[in-house]
């Protein structure tokens, strides 16, 4: 028997604050947290932006011994999970133990352990390369770490989806709980890809927004004069459980997931199908598991990473989806504030998505002053809105073609 699943926590770091509310309130004042990189010298490169997480220090959260054995991204997601499970009120005994997992995703992982330990190789010699080299960059051990420090014996995992990583984590979480394979999941993303071969990279794809002088303008989803994705960083983790055991317990629900949709493009290894089938796909998968049509969402968080051809897909999808009720339906992405945290994006955003629900309020799209006019949605543009919100699809595209849209709604 398939069992309501619901959210009843929520942990997240990123650019504009160490936990939710801190993002939370930040984005609502349409907030950048974009601006010049300082954790390394960007001189040589031509891009020179970023979305830093530059209050967040490992030493008050690690010991100097542990953080040798863990890249940030690894920190990012313990700290967040750390959030998640404080917030939902969740008391951790033998007895839920054992049916109680972890599934955290990233798109990349320990990014700059690897380019670290390549250099360490170069200059100094296989004999100097630490042993802790592996452990401290694989995708999983977020979910090792977390697993370790709350003794939590119940599924443990990750996923790897590149940019929807996040919200695959989510979604594949959402599923174990409803069909049993676990009663309690932390589930969501952490990246930290800010670093040389990070960005080299991005640079070299072409992907990434040259605003260099103006950083907290750079980020333009949906504008006609968008350039490319600004590189951020961070991470988010939900607390899921089925419905029952919440309201059994008196936990707040932030919301439920009652809808996922995944799809593939089929397309090509970067760019996004030129009309947005593979996006349509996985939006209308969402709504059907749900049993609702087009006219019951409240609001959309998309994916909206400031791409020409993104953009473009993206909106082409929601305009067939949704066809004569597009008008009607706000569109925002939070990623011109927060930059594109890549495999932690997806589950960033659903946690913006449940406190959306939660304050009846929707963050906007900032730098949004003149709207492609191939991307004809009702943006929500520079200023929050408050309006009820009960139901939000949240959509992740990625690298590979590979797409997931959450659907969260009201209790």
């Amino acid at each position: 028997m398939k069992r309501r699943v619901v959210v009843t926590g929520i942990g997240l770091v990123s650019p504009l604050g160490l936990t939710a509310n801190e993002t939370w309130n930040a984005l609502l004042k349409g907030q950048s947290g974009i601006d010049e990189i300082s954790s390394f010298d960007t001189s040589s490169f031509s891009v020179k932006i970023g979305a830093e997480i530059k209050q967040f220090d490992p030493l008050s959260y690690f010991s100097s011994k542990e953080l040798k054995k863990m890249d940030r991204f690894i920190q990012l997601g313990v700290v967040a999970s750390e959030e998640a499970i404080k917030d939902s009120g969740l008391e951790i005994n033998d007895q839920i133990v054992s049916r109680f997992g972890v599934l955290i995703g990233s798109g990349i992982g320990g990014l700059g352990t690897i380019e670290n330990t390549v250099n360490t190789l170069t200059d100094l010699g296989p004999r100097k390369i630490s042993p802790f080299f592996v452990p401290a960059s694989v995708i999983n051990m977020v979910s090792g770490y977390v697993s370790m420090k709350y003794g939590l014996r119940g599924p443990n995992l990750a996923v790897a989806t590149s940019c929807s990583s996040g919200a695959h984590s989510i979604a594949m979480a959402s599923r174990m709980v409803a069909y049993g394979d676990a009663d309690i999941m932390l589930a969501g993303g952490a990246e930290s890809a800010i670093v040389p071969i990070g960005l080299g990279g991005f640079s070299a794809a072409r992907a990434l927004s040259k605003r260099n002088d103006e950083p907290e303008k750079a980020s333009r989803p949906f504008d006609s004069e968008r350039d490319g994705f600004v590189l951020g960083e961070g991470s988010a983790i939900l607390v899921l459980e089925p419905y029952e055991r919440a309201k059994q317990r008196d936990a707040r629900i932030y919301g439920e997931i009652t809808g996922v949709g995944m799809s593939g493009d089929a397309y090509h290894i970067t760019m996004p199908h030129e009309q947005g089938e593979g996006a349509k796909l996985a939006m209308e998968a969402a709504l059907k598991e749900a049993a609702l049509g087009a006219a019951g969402i409240d609001y959309i968080n998309a994916h909206g990473t400031a791409t020409v051809s993104g953009d473009v897909a993206e909106s082409l999808a929601i305009e067939k989806l949704f066809g004569s009720d597009t008008p009607n339906i706000p569109v925002s992405s939070t990623k011109s504030m927060l930059g594109h945290s890549l495999g932690a994006t997806g589950a960033v955003e659903a946690a913006i998505s449940l406190m959306c629900i939660q304050d009846n309020a929707i963050p906007p799209t900032i730098n949004l002053d003149n709207p492609d006019p191939e991307c004809r949605l009702k943006h929500v543009a520079n200023t929050a809105r408050s309006v009820a919100v009960n139901r939000v699809l949240s959509n992740s595209f990625a690298f590979g073609g590979t797409n997931v849209s959450l659907l969260f709604q009201s209790i």
